[in-house]
């Protein structure tokens, strides 16, 4: 688990910060190439990145696809649970229990149907427009990220039905900060934060 773990988180931080670095680059190439110096201009017209916009979309849409699955695993998702937070403790575990049970079957059926679609083009000679990427692979985060999703739910629900435990977000708490000097961390997943009166 800890590999799926670490592969998921890096897999994010990569298509994050390659997509900013390459929209980063494609921005001050399209202002700079504007610019009459001579000999820069004309190095900088030569170089095409057409191309950036549609790999920086598809980078933001398998980097959206995997963050959903981690924001299961971490409890990061926004949730309205005022009233079921009321509800007697068996009654709550109930409701919890089928509303992950419920997002383990959409993720399923979306994956099962993603599935499907990338079987289905990955059988046509259909390209992406810029990079001329065949489309299955575009279109493979759709399958891979739900049933990640769909795997996360299912594993939300097997700890919470042992325990009785979400996993739980605290916004302030910044990972890193007072683990490097040995002092517990408060807020993290294993920690939930104390409940103030």
């Amino acid at each position: 688990m800890r590999f799926l773990d670490h592969l998921e988180e890096w897999l994010i931080t990569l298509l994050m910060a390659a997509a900013t670095l390459l929209i980063f680059v494609a921005v001050v190439h399209r202002y700079s190439a504007g610019v009459p110096i001579a000999g820069v201009q004309d190095a900088l017209l030569k170089l095409d990145l057409s191309w950036a916009q549609e790999l920086c979309i598809y980078m933001f849409i398998w980097m959206a696809k995997f963050g959903a699955a981690y924001g299961v695993r971490t409890g990061i998702h926004v949730g309205v649970d005022v009233m079921i937070n009321r509800l007697p403790e068996n009654t709550r575990k109930i409701y919890v229990l089928f509303g992950l049970l419920a997002g383990a079957t959409f993720t399923a059926i979306v994956g099962t149907l993603g599935a499907t679609f990338v079987w289905d083009i990955g059988h046509t000679d259909s390209v992406s427009p810029d990079l001329e990427l065949p489309k299955w692979m575009v279109y493979l985060a759709i399958p891979l990220g739900s049933y990640l999703m769909c795997f996360r739910f299912l594993q939300v629900a097997w700890s919470f039905a042992r325990t009785g435990v979400l996993p739980h977000h605290d916004v302030a708490h910044v990972e890193g900060i007072g683990e490097e000097i040995g002092e517990p961390v408060i807020g993290d997943n294993l920690h939930p934060a104390p409940v103030k009166t």
